[in-house]
C-alpha cells in the first residue's frame, strides 16, 4: 500500500469518528438538536478530496444503519426513517458540493469562496431535511421552518464561519500531505 492510500483511509477512519463524536456533542432541542456533524461534514468535504469525504459520509451512515449509536437519535433504519433522517441523508449531496467547490477554493484561497460552499452544503442538507421533517411530522411549513431552521440559524452560521475559517487555512496543508 502506498503512503496517500493509508493516509486517506485514516483520514476517512478520522472524520468518520469526529462525526460519530459530534453526535455526542448536542443541544436538545425538539424535534431536530443542534450537534457537530455539520461542523465536521463541511471539514472532511472542504479538506479532503471528493472521492474520501464521500467515503468517510457513506461509513457513517453505513454505521448508524447497522444500529450502532452514532446519529443524534441513536442507530438503526428506523433513525433514517424518522424526522431527522432527511437531514442525515443531505449529508451526501453536502460533501458531494463541497468536494465540487473544493478545486476553486485551492486555487484562488479566498474565504468568500469557503463561505459560499459552506453555505450550498448547509441548503443540502437543509432542503431534504426540512421536506422530510414537514412529511414525517405532518406540519405546516410555518411550524417546520420554526422547528426545523430557524432555531439552528445561529449556530449553524457560527459553524460555517468556523469551517471556511479552517478550510482556508487547514487546505493548503492537506494538500502538502497528499503531494508528498
Amino acid at each position: 500500500m502506498n503512503r496517500n492510500t493509508v493516509l486517506g483511509i485514516v483520514l476517512v477512519a478520522m472524520f468518520t469518528a469526529l462525526m460519530c463524536a459530534g453526535s455526542f456533542i448536542r443541544i436538545p432541542l425538539p424535534p431536530v438538536p443542534v450537534t457537530l456533524h455539520t461542523l465536521f461534514i463541511m471539514l472532511c468535504g472542504i479538506l479532503l478530496p471528493m472521492k474520501l469525504s464521500f467515503c468517510s459520509i457513506a461509513l457513517y451512515l453505513m454505521l448508524g444503519v447497522i444500529g450502532l449509536p452514532v446519529f443524534t437519535g441513536g442507530g438503526g433504519f428506523a433513525a433514517l426513517a424518522g424526522p431527522t433522517g432527511g437531514y442525515l441523508a443531505g449529508y451526501v449531496p453536502a460533501v458531494v458540493v463541497l468536494g465540487l467547490f473544493r478545486p476553486m477554493c485551492r486555487k484562488c484561497n479566498c474565504i468568500f469562496l469557503f463561505v459560499a460552499a459552506c453555505l450550498l452544503s448547509q441548503v443540502c442538507i437543509y432542503v431534504p431535511g426540512l421536506l422530510w421533517l414537514r412529511h414525517c411530522l405532518g406540519l405546516s411549513w410555518e411550524a417546520t421552518l420554526a422547528a426545523g431552521l430557524v432555531p439552528f440559524i445561529i449556530g449553524d452560521s457560527v459553524k460555517t464561519a468556523v469551517a471556511a475559517i479552517s478550510g482556508k487555512v487547514l487546505l493548503p496543508r492537506m494538500d502538502e500531505f497528499f503531494s508528498e
